[in-house]
């Protein structure tokens, strides 16, 4: 008799009572997948007919979308590849308290109709007090269109030559900004440019200078560019984008700029992310002067490039609650680091692992702080142990570095270093 003939009708299959919960929590179209590959494999011979629901079962993904949570152990705090910022606790209840409906747009008091997120946008104007006003968008990208488009639209926009930078996947930044049908007037040279040349370029179709923080590179020898407080007596407003998203000086990082400092010397508007070193989700943040600000707020593109509600309930409780975690890996405490990095490699040499505690090198990662290392400890493993780490359960990603795989504990938090125990001895065969 032909073996396939015994492979159970998929709606028989469906009708298992852990099928028909999970249709319910996941989607039938996920749990019907995972029953056709499973009938695909009893046909294959590679299982049993009546292992079809089991094996079903033991296919159904854990959530109905398809991005898996992973151990970023790159020691890249800012991993791009990795969604960049991981939120706060806080700011991941934030956005579930939020997921149902909420006051976003609703006054509770008179109820009428209220400021969109203005919870968020206190919290911002809160973080950065020398700003007059704030507004928030969907990624700084975004911040820079709009106040291109909003500012400088068949007008001119200055910029140096050495800050026309390519900010990621092909995107240019002189790309972006000729897109809102404004008009680049490019100054100075790769290397050095003055006030001089900023003030001999600017004139009746000057919307505003730009400067750009080259924060994906770093030209070192006989370079020179002009400060803030050089540009503030043009006439026309100064716009900078800081692109990572410090909203105050941090002293790990004293080369990176920060929105109250660049105000404080004079900047009419700041752009930046908060998904970078504020730690938080996917956002563009603007702040600076209150017209300029309100200009760009009330634009029409304004709407096109709004935030939703999760992204302002995790905005809000990132710069409202505690110290996210980006910000923790940034200051871990290098001995712990140390101490955590023999711990692990520990207990998985006593499990005939070959596996040490080595000194690594961290980096901040996300467009943000080039050239800067971070003093950090990984556990060396073999590099054959790379492949079946990412295809573990939690997957966990490190890299490569003299034919050794490192996974770099300062972008681990400290909760999980059991995970990678467990992982690493999963991938060795090893029953923990």
């Amino acid at each position: 008799m032909d073996r396939r003939r015994l492979v159970p009708r998929t709606d028989a299959v469906l009708a298992d009572p852990r099928l028909v919960e999970a249709g319910g929590r996941l989607g039938r179209p996920v749990v019907k997948e995972a029953v056709t590959r499973a009938q695909e494999r009893a046909r294959r011979g590679e299982i049993g007919p009546e292992e079809v629901a089991d094996a079903a079962v033991a296919a159904l993904p854990a959530h109905a979308a398809s991005l898996r949570p992973v151990v970023n152990a790159t020691g890249v705090l800012v991993h791009t590849n990795l969604g960049r910022a991981p939120l706060s606790a806080a700011a991941v209840e934030a956005m579930a308290a939020a997921s149902g409906p909420a006051d976003v747009e609703f006054d509770l008091v008179t109820g009428r109709r209220a400021m969109r997120g203005r919870g968020a946008l206190e919290a911002l104007a809160g973080a950065v007090p020398a700003a007059e006003d704030v507004h928030v968008v969907n990624n700084n990208a975004a911040a820079l269109v709009l106040v291109a488009t909003a500012l400088a639209a068949g007008r001119e926009i200055v910029i140096s030559r050495g800050e026309l930078v390519e900010i990621g996947d092909g995107f240019r930044i002189p790309d972006l900004l000729t897109s809102t049908g404004a008009r680049l007037r490019e100054v100075g040279t790769t290397n050095r440019t003055s006030a001089r040349d900023y003030a001999e370029a600017v004139g009746p179709q000057t919307g505003f200078v730009l400067k750009v923080h080259p924060s994906n590179f770093r030209i070192e020898g006989f370079t020179g560019s002009a400060a803030v407080p050089e540009l503030t007596g043009l006439g026309v407003p100064v716009v900078v984008d800081i692109g990572s998203g410090l909203c105050a000086r941090e002293p790990m990082l004293p080369a990176e700029p920060d929105a109250t400092t660049m105000i404080e010397a004079g900047a009419d508007l700041v752009t930046a992310s908060g998904d970078k070193l504020l730690g938080g989700p996917q956002a563009g943040l603007l702040l600076g002067r209150r017209d300029l600000v309100e200009r760009c707020r009330r634009h029409p593109l304004a709407r096109a490039l709004r935030v939703g509600k999760l992204t302002l309930a995790a905005l809000e409780a990132t710069l409202r609650g505690p110290v996210p975690p980006v910000r923790q890996a940034l200051h871990a405490d290098q001995a712990g680091l140390v101490e955590r990095a023999a711990a692990v490699a520990g207990r998985l040499a006593e499990a005939g692992v070959d596996a040490r505690g080595v000194p690594s090198e961290a980096a901040v990662g996300g467009g943000g702080a080039p050239g800067v290392t971070l003093p950090s400890a990984a556990v060396s493993l073999p590099d054959r142990f790379a492949v079946p780490l990412r295809g573990g359960d939690p997957p966990v990603v490190g890299r490569i570095e003299s034919g050794r795989l490192l996974l770099d504990l300062r972008t681990v938090p400290p909760e999980r270093d059991a995970d990678v125990v467990g992982a690493v001895l999963s991938a060795a065969g090893v029953r923990g």
